[in-house]
């Protein structure tokens, strides 16, 4: 005689009260457990949560909506993810030496992270020699970014630039393209930090000009890149900065679907066709520990995205519907205790993201959480991938964890918290008004609070911070020696050199015409910086044009 199987047993009427009962008799106590979002989280799931008839629909098949399981029909199975791994490092020389070294170790893409001082909108010889080159590459000028990119075929890598408005790198890097003699047409890449919103709720050091400026500029930069860099990828819209200040991975999706509905609301204001713009949106996300509501905080996401872009936005190309994302794996997880952890944290964090059908990847090296990447840091971070790729196997299976009870589940708990979020948003206007008013700042506020009183509480438990620690010797702890002293001065006199030599005459009208276009609604800004690189501008010069005409932005605390 057969047995029965398990879903002829949970079938059976009293078998779900017989298993509540054996589970009450041997748990001493089951608290309430919800995960980072404030969902509960049950201690079983059964077709009694989520029954795959019923939810059809909702499911789908990879590569068609509502595309829950993928924005591809193939997925991993048919290409992986970019593997990019950020480098930020003293001179354009020495970065372009750890490129070289990143892309040797399997990196099949290039991130540049500037420094510090770019970031905030300033010329190496603005700030202090001590800090330059220690969290990024100082690139100030279209050589600079010639140089960090020597060897590299344009027409041929994806490149993506951390480049906040003005993105001053990207027409650096477009100058460089052309005295190589690579059509525009084929450079591809992404402009990292295009999202100013997220800067202004999220980024304190990042360059700001005022909200409607930075506002003016992202739709120029967006409509140059269609037109004249059509494989870019102008707008990012960044979820992560938002999860790593204190937003729930819930609170952190929603603000950044509300960033994408307001730009694309700029866009079609200005009489542009959603269908020309959509497809090159991508959306950047951090990735935590919390392994089954990250997943499920993707999976909701392409099917919101896929919503929203045909039912509010009006865009008909399916490649409009496709919700592309980066993952970045979550440094505010990572610990200076025991930093050896780390490598498990990144582990877990990459999983969730490799399951939750992320585009491209970066995993953050074990050593963040004290200083700048070191070199060893950078390869393990890199083979991390290289092993849940060719080792874990997890590109055997489109979507593994489809049709799980709990993940289905947890996809729909998930989906109604960040559509709850995003109505908040809407109600107080979209998101440009929630962030000019400081709404979005606070509610990101008082979810930090709230996760820091449970690690505080021990609620939460961090490995080495709040439960099982040792002694350790801090000096002990590995340190990235700082940028070597005599290459940085040596970088600063050959910008001094560059800036002498240059047409004096060719920067000042430069800077001019992007003085006036900030005023002419007809002109490209962007544009105007593009020009401006090509004749000789520095980024701390456009930068501070534009902050002189279009005035600095201020930002609410999030308190």
């Amino acid at each position: 005689m057969n047995k029965p199987i398990a879903g002829d047993l949970l079938a059976a009427p009293d078998a779900h009260a017989a298993w509540q009962q054996e589970y009450a008799a041997t748990m001493v106590a089951d608290k309430d457990v919800a995960n980072r979002s404030g969902v509960p989280i049950k201690p079983l799931y059964t077709e009694r949560d989520w029954n795959a008839g019923e939810h059809a629909a909702s499911l789908g098949l990879p590569g068609q909506p509502p595309y829950t399981r993928g924005i591809y029909a193939t997925m991993h199975r048919g290409r992986t993810w970019t593997q990019r791994q950020l480098i930020g490092l003293g001179t354009p020389a020495e970065y372009n030496a750890r490129l070289r070294e990143v892309l040797a170790q399997g990196a099949t893409a290039i991130s540049l992270i500037p420094c510090n001082s770019v970031f905030r909108g300033y010329d190496m010889d603005e700030s202090h020699i001590e800090l330059l080159g220690t969290c990024g590459t100082v690139i100030n000028t279209w050589e600079h970014m010639d140089t960090a990119l020597a060897g590299v075929d344009l027409a041929r890598t994806s490149c993506a630039q951390n480049d906040p408005s003005p993105f001053t790198l990207l027409a650096f890097m477009l100058v460089a393209a052309k005295r190589r003699g690579v059509d525009w047409r084929q450079v591809s890449g992404t402009s990292n930090q295009s999202d100013y919103l997220s800067h202004y709720v999220a980024n304190h050091m990042f360059f700001r000009i005022a909200l409607p400026g930075a506002r003016r500029i992202l739709a120029d930069h967006i409509a140059f890149c269609n037109r004249h860099v059509p494989r870019w990828n102008p707008m990012s819209v960044v979820g992560q900065h938002m999860q790593q200040a204190g937003a729930t991975p819930a609170e952190a999706v929603a603000f950044t679907l509300g960033t994408a509905i307001q730009n694309a609301r700029d866009c079609i204001a200005r009489g542009m066709d959603p269908d020309d713009f959509l497809p090159r949106f991508t959306f950047f996300f951090d990735i935590s520990i919390s392994l089954f509501e990250e997943v499920a905080k993707f999976r909701a996401a392409r099917r919101i995205w896929a919503s929203v872009t045909r039912d509010l936005l009006g865009a008909k190309d399916p490649r409009s519907w496709r919700f592309k994302f980066h993952g970045q794996t979550s440094g505010v997880d990572l610990t200076r205790q025991q930093p050896l952890n780390n490598i498990a944290r990144v582990t877990v964090q990459a999983i969730a993201g490799i399951l939750g059908g992320l585009q491209s990847l970066h995993t953050d090296a074990w050593d963040e959480a004290l200083s700048v990447p070191s070199a060893d840091g950078a390869r393990i971070a890199v083979a991390t991938q290289n092993i849940l790729r060719e080792e874990a196997r997890l590109t055997d299976v489109i979507d593994p964890l489809g049709g799980s009870f709990y993940v289905e589940k947890l996809t729909d708990d998930m989906q109604a918290e960040i559509e709850r979020v995003m109505k908040i948003v809407e109600d107080a206007g979209g998101m440009y008004r929630a962030v000019e008013s400081g709404l979005v700042q606070r509610m990101i506020g008082e979810s930090a609070r709230r996760f820091q009183q449970r690690i505080d509480g021990g609620e939460q438990t961090v490995v080495g911070v709040n439960a099982w620690q040792v002694e350790e010797d801090s000096s002990a702890r590995p340190i990235n020696p700082r940028p070597d002293r005599a290459a940085m001065e040596a970088h600063l006199a050959a910008f001094k050199a560059f800036k002498a030599q240059r047409s004096q005459d060719d920067v000042q009208r430069a800077l001019d015409a992007l003085a006036r276009a900030t005023g002419d609604s007809r002109d490209n800004i962007f544009g105007r910086v593009v020009e401006a690189a090509e004749a000789g501008c520095t980024h701390g010069e456009i930068c501070a044009t534009l902050r002189r005409e279009l005035g600095f932005g201020h930002v609410q605390a999030i308190v």
